[in-house]
């Protein structure tokens, strides 16, 4: 076996170098193509006659060479920006549809330049999807100067744009925008009753930065566009009141991670006394018990300043892997009005879904799709099964210094609060920068104001205040900074040694560069991985420590007192575990945990892959008629329409009633992936013939008009108006309150131990 793993870890090694050894020389003879020469006329006229081969049908490898000379020579004139060697690499592979990693700072941007105008020359348009709208503004008008120069549109979108407006920035030859607002657009597209009210073409080229955030972290998470709700009043104070009345191990249970919570039967004797209901349990009931099951949870578990804040009298969630506000996200339905009725808030959901789709799926609508991020080797196997996609990774321009310090693990959480801010005091007096990553707005909030206790003033950069983030996080290298952030703030932002002061950057270097400091490990080493790439860039210094306690929730939730030594279990002491066999068991938890939620993602696949086909049979007809394929009158195309969507709407509310109700499926020992296929199988087949036969009948009822005026009369509009948001999914936390150590976990570990050797990765 262990020649076996020698020989496959030495044939990819191999095929990774030769590939990489390809790319240098492709990259030396666009070195060698000197255009400083040439004036801009003639440059610009070899973007015209490259323009024209590609629109001839000449492939595009085979003006790789001369496109990128030109984008590196147009670079240079208008940005002042020479492309390192290394730059040139990662576009030529980004342009072989490869997932590139580039660590911080090694200038992604630029990158993307070359491989967008190449494939931008075919006039059928290219997308750079970035990660919020601030990035897509600024990468659009930073690199905009290169692509005008060479003869090329470029724009970006941003969210409440009018629909004109959008429309241009999707039909210029490069759009930057982010993955959710094309999506959002894409979902408008497809309620649209007018070629003219859409504003995509069809989907080519995608160049995803921040891939693993998009491509993994939010994939799952589904696109909604639906109906303004109508703001009825609800019941939800009513079962608020019930669920505060119940008390934790008198009247419900928590499992035992703390990820949900069940009725007992005392719960259930008062909960059916104080709504005078008779049994919870009846089915005239489900609906009480579902609404009570979502007050309790909300009451219960969902906490705030951990998991949403409440900030103009609305909720807004809090993203677990950023620490970020997640805009403009939902709970599902019920559980959104729980936790508004919890809050005393005005309730927001109720509105009928129209339509709804995973960023995992949007993206799939590309016929070509690469992307970039600075973390994708840990999770390579997750990108090649799920997106085909393989990872390559590009050397960085200077070798990389950072001191990444183990881990200082105590045994309680008093202790290493009080030893995180002993380091931070310590440190901050030398005058170098800190970035110190928390868990929550709670925590920074917390050491925040510790810190102040002790001298050290800092900036607070959470979901409190993240409309400053660019601004914050633009300063954190500056002498004597102390930045309290929660996860990945300023994603996006480069933090340079001095806040770009080169006078202030010597004395920081000196002093040892940034240091970054984790206040706990994530879940997946890949988002800690994020944190410490903060500190490092282009060859600076830095460093990275990151301090546990075997009491924070990832030690609890997977059981480290199954895997740590008998002789620390009871043990309390301020200074930190000696142990080394300890740091490579938090590690061995977090390749379970990614390991774990691989398969939960495979197996949140199957719910949703089949909706996707549902509404893409759908929607496929759909565009026939709306763009005149199919020989119809205008009152028979829009009768049609309008049908499609209702009966597309209804059967969207179908599934989101077999989802809620999933759990209770699984409870009776049923596999609940089988009933839902089941289920929304057969009501899907019965669309086509109720789509007929309501169209037959408004048809009748027409007699024939072409008349809008009474298509109007009849109801065949469009929503007067409609709201996007995206839902989070509560179904991946009944995933994850299985087992932690569930046979297919294991099996995934003990695969990843055995393929370590073979991918590289030692380290994880």
């Amino acid at each position: 076996m262990n020649l076996a793993v020698k020989m496959m870890r030495e044939f990819k090694d191999r095929d990774n170098r030769l590939r990489l050894k390809g790319y240098r020389e492709k990259a030396e003879l666009i070195r060698k193509r000197n255009l400083e020469a040439w004036d801009d006329q003639r440059l610009q006229a070899e973007s015209l006659r490259l323009k024209k081969e590609a629109r001839s049908g000449t492939p595009l490898d085979d003006l790789l060479v001369d496109a990128y000379s030109l984008v590196c020579e147009a670079a240079k004139r208008t940005l002042g920006l020479q492309p390192y060697d290394v730059q040139i690499m990662a576009a030529i592979s980004l342009h072989e549809r490869f997932l590139i990693e580039q660590q911080t700072g090694e200038g992604k941007t630029l990158s993307a330049v070359m491989p967008a105008y190449l494939n931008a020359l075919t006039g059928e348009g290219v997308h750079v999807l970035t990660f919020n709208d601030y990035l897509a503004y600024r990468d659009a008008e930073w690199m905009g100067p290169v692509y005008r120069f060479l003869g090329l549109s470029v724009k970006s979108v941003q969210a409440g744009m009018s629909l004109p407006e959008k429309r241009e920035a999707y039909f210029a030859d490069i759009t930057y925008v982010t993955a959710k607002e094309a999506g959002f657009d894409y979902l408008r597209d497809t309620i649209a009753l007018r070629v003219a009210d859409t504003v995509h073409r069809p989907f080519q080229y995608v160049i995803v930065d921040e891939a693993d955030s998009l491509l993994l972290d939010e994939a799952r998470v589904p696109l909604v566009i639906a109906g303004e709700p109508g703001f009825s009043k609800s019941d939800g104070t009513r079962f608020a009141e019930v669920a505060r009345q119940l008390e934790q191990d008198v009247h419900y249970d928590f499992d035992e991670f703390q990820r949900n919570v069940y009725l007992n039967e005392a719960g259930a004797a008062k909960a059916e006394s104080l709504l005078g209901c008779g049994n919870l349990y009846e089915s005239h009931n489900s609906h009480l018990l579902s609404t009570l099951n979502c007050a309790l949870h909300a009451e219960s578990l969902l906490k705030r300043d951990v998991d949403y804040i409440v900030r103009d009298g609305k909720i807004e969630l809090i993203d677990e892997y950023t620490g970020r506000v997640a805009e403009n996200r939902h709970l599902p339905d019920g559980l959104q009005a729980a936790l508004e009725a919890k809050e005393g808030l005005k309730p927001s959901s109720g509105g009928r879904i129209l339509g709804t789709i995973t960023l995992q799926h949007f993206l799939s609508l590309y016929p070509k799709i690469c992307g970039m991020t600075a973390t994708a080797h840990v999770s390579a196997v997750e990108f090649e099964d799920i997106y085909m996609l393989q990872v390559v990774q590009i050397p960085p321009n200077r070798p990389n210094v950072r001191i990444d310090h183990p881990h200082r693990i105590y045994t309680h959480k008093e202790a290493k609060f009080k030893a995180l801010v002993q380091e931070i005091s310590s440190v901050h007096r030398t005058g170098r920068p800190i970035l110190i990553g928390t868990s929550s707005v709670e925590e920074s909030d917390m050491l925040a104001e510790s810190l102040a206790a002790v001298g050290v003033p800092c900036h607070v950069l959470n979901a409190k205040n993240d409309a400053k983030e660019a601004e914050v996080i633009a300063k954190a290298g500056e002498i004597g900074a102390v930045t309290v952030s929660t996860n990945m703030a300023g994603r996006g932002v480069d933090i340079r040694l001095g806040g770009g002061d080169p006078t202030q950057a010597e004395v920081v270097a000196k002093l040892g560069g940034l240091y970054v400091i984790g206040t706990h490990v994530h879940e997946s080493i890949r988002i800690d991985d994020q944190l410490r790439g903060r500190a490092g860039r282009q060859g600076d210094p830095g460093a990275s420590v990151f301090f546990v306690s075997l009491e924070d929730e990832l030690m609890l939730r997977f059981g480290m007192d199954r895997v740590i030594p008998s002789a620390y279990r009871d043990l309390r002491q301020d200074d930190p575990l000696e142990e080394l066999g300890l740091h490579s068991k938090i590690t061995q938890i977090q390749r379970i945990v990614m390991g774990q939620n691989f398969d939960i993602r495979l197996e949140l696949n199957r719910y949703s892959d089949t909706v996707e086909k549902q509404r893409r049979i759908l929607y496929e007809e759909r565009l026939g008629i709306l763009k005149g394929e199919k020989k119809m009158s205008p009152s028979e195309q829009r009768v049609r329409l309008y049908y499609i969507d209702k009966f597309w709407a209804d059967h969207l509310a179908y599934v989101t009633y077999i989802r809620e109700s999933i759990h209770l499926t699984s409870l009776a020992n049923r596999y609940p992936l089988n009933d839902f296929h089941d289920q929304i199988i057969h009501a899907f087949e019965q669309i086509p013939a109720e789509i007929d036969r309501e169209t037959a009948n408004m048809l009748a009822k027409l007699e024939g008009s072409n008349d809008p005026a009474k298509w109007e009369q009849f109801g065949l509009e469009s929503p007067s108006s409609t709201r996007t948001y995206m839902i989070n999914d509560q179904y991946m936390d009944y995933l994850q309150n299985r087992s932690s150590w569930a046979p297919g976990t294991v099996l995934a570990l003990w695969l990843r131990q055995m393929f370590r050797p073979v991918f590289g990765w030692q380290k994880f």
